[in-house]
């Protein structure tokens, strides 16, 4: 179901119909914040995507303030029960009526820094032929920038809606329909911002729709074919066989702590990037586990 409440909208002047709309630069991108009980973080995100007067947050029906944070900053509050993440991003680039062409996506315990709303402004005024753009996040944690621990640091967060979706249950994959640029500056994350149990309970939920995601790929897919990671030149395929391949390997929570904290060079992060790489270890062992527990229930029950 979707449904919008009332919003404070900011104080402007009513344009007519018959009025030529000037959109200023600065006016160009719309905002989409998704969130579920984000009292917290909400206030932080919205001081830096002040400059956007088309702010939506796309919530999942929060207990706290969220709600009403939104409002105060005058952004537009949308309603949806979140089943899978891919599926609910989905359906809200499709179904939210964005004022712009492009919007520029984040998380509520992301912060956009001057550098990169300035670039992104700047980059929607002459996109070429791209369809979305990737921006740099620094994640922090113990008051560290993970600068060498992180597998990725580019996501493609500002594009048009409607030549982008998302794929898989949990930790969804973006896929846009067209060229990919990149724009300068970073986006600042701050996944432990509510402390480390949060995060050890929001991966215990992620990592069963992991193992879940995993079944579901190994009952729908073709057989492993190597020669999709060697010469896949798809980048998208060539990340759903690496994925493939990846979760065929044995010791995978020990091959990601020492592809994150020694091949990656995690290591120059201190002891922050010792105990990131630690916390990732374990999510991939609870993944690994829940996995096996899954394909030996299946077992039983297909012998039932």
């Amino acid at each position: 179901m979707f449904v919008r409440r009332r919003c404070w909208e900011r104080l402007r002047t009513p344009i007519a119909a018959s009025d030529t709309l000037v959109v200023n630069e600065r006016e160009m991108i719309s905002i989409l914040v998704m969130t579920l009980n984000e009292e917290k973080n909400l206030p932080g995100c919205l001081d830096t995507v002040r400059w956007s007067d088309d702010i939506h947050v796309f919530d999942s029906y929060s207990s706290d303030r969220t709600n009403e944070i939104a409002q105060e900053y005058g952004a537009k509050v949308w309603f949806r029960k979140l089943d899978n993440w891919a599926q609910h991003q989905n359906w809200g680039l499709a179904n939210i009526p964005f004022r712009y062409p492009w919007v520029f996506y984040l998380d509520a315990d992301e912060r956009v820094t001057p550098k990169l709303a300035a670039a992104m402004q700047r980059t929607v005024q002459e996109p070429s032929d791209n369809v979305a753009f990737r921006v740099r996040r620094r994640d922090f944690f113990l008051d560290t920038w993970l600068k060498h621990v992180q597998m990725t640091a580019f996501y493609e967060r500002l594009f048009r809606p409607d030549k982008m979706h998302y794929e898989r249950l949990v930790n969804p994959v973006s896929v846009p329909d067209g060229p990919v640029g990149t724009v300068e500056g970073y986006l600042d994350h701050y996944p432990f911002s509510k402390g480390i149990t949060a995060w050890v309970d929001r991966h215990n939920s992620y990592s069963t729709n992991e193992a879940l995601q995993i079944l579901a790929d190994s009952a729908a897919d073709k057989p492993f074919d190597l020669r999709g990671v060697l010469f896949e030149r798809d980048p998208y395929e060539r990340r759903r066989n690496m994925k493939k391949l990846y979760y065929r390997m044995p010791f995978r929570p020990l091959i990601k702590f020492v592809v994150m904290y020694f091949l990656k060079r995690g290591f120059l992060d201190g002891a922050a990037g010792f105990i990131y790489a630690a916390l990732i270890a374990y999510y991939e062992t609870l993944i690994s586990f829940k996995t096996d527990e899954l394909r030996r229930q299946a077992r039983v029950a297909a012998r039932s």
